[in-house]
């Protein structure tokens, strides 16, 4: 939100936050939601990299097209252990599973 908008906000006397503070979430479960997020939209820009759909990247892993899209989508009922497998099996290496968990960082920065 702009910096003044935020302003003429909170003089009308609304109260202005971030989802984090909303939903009451540590500072280690923000990180942890951010991480899933950042490896669930590597995931899917890998996969569309390599043309796979949905549905043909479930038939390599064994699983579902659902399931992948909860990955895609980093559902609370997909493990990271999965993502990372998923990450892997696409042919992300560990250099670009660190790069994706750094940008992960770097928005936790912004």
């Amino acid at each position: 939100m702009k910096r003044d908008k935020q302003r003429r906000l909170e003089r009308a006397g609304w109260r202005v936050s971030n989802t984090a503070a909303f939903l009451g979430l540590t500072a280690t479960e923000q990180r942890f939601i951010d991480l899933k997020l950042a490896l669930a939209a590597g995931l899917r820009q890998l996969r569309e990299r390599q043309g796979l759909t949905q549905a043909a990247l479930a038939k390599h892993l064994g699983s579902s097209q659902s399931r992948i899209a909860k990955l895609e989508a980093a559902d609370a009922s997909v493990s990271v252990d999965f993502m990372i497998r998923s990450l892997i099996s696409v042919g992300a290496g560990p250099a670009e599973i660190a790069k994706i968990i750094r940008t992960a960082a770097a928005h936790k920065a912004a």
